[in-house]
């Protein structure tokens, strides 16, 4: 009888996970040593961002944001990563979240090369953002930078 209640419990656990998925995602303000933030312009979607992207199976947060920062910059880390908040992105769906990362000692090692999902990218003064920086990259640099109110959505 006990297999077949672990049986029953794994069912209703993947009926759930079909039912009401949910994905997690890492963003991160890249700062290098002038205080400069790296963004990127996607191939995809309008505006500039700040680099990230999913956490895969098996993958923690911080490995994900670390490899989503090389492939989307050629972006090093050689600060601290600090986790600055979670939001929900409910723009990509209704159970969309992502973890916001404060990156500092970001450094480009390798020259940047358009590619199919990223059509620029570059350090930028905060104060000084590209034409196009999203509402959304924009509101997370004034909370993390100026204290404005934390959002809870992206």
């Amino acid at each position: 009888m006990a297999s077949a209640s672990k049986i029953y419990l794994r069912l209703m656990h993947v009926a759930h996970l079909l039912r009401r998925p949910m994905t997690l995602g890492v963003r991160g303000a890249a700062f290098d040593a002038e205080g400069r933030v790296f963004l990127v312009r996607h191939t995809y979607v309008s505006g500039w961002h700040m680099p990230g992207g999913g956490v895969d199976r098996a993958e923690t947060a911080e490995a994900a944001l670390v490899r989503e920062m090389w492939e989307e910059g050629r972006i090093t880390l050689s600060g601290e990563r600090r986790l600055f908040g979670v939001y929900l992105n409910d723009h990509a769906s209704p159970r969309d979240h992502v973890l916001f990362y404060r990156c500092e000692g970001a450094e480009q090692t390798e020259a940047f090369r358009p590619n199919y999902e990223i059509a620029e990218a570059g350090f930028f003064h905060p104060e000084a953002l590209p034409e196009g920086t999203t509402p959304g990259t924009r509101r997370r640099l004034a909370e993390l930078l100026h204290g404005a109110p934390l959002a809870d959505r992206w």
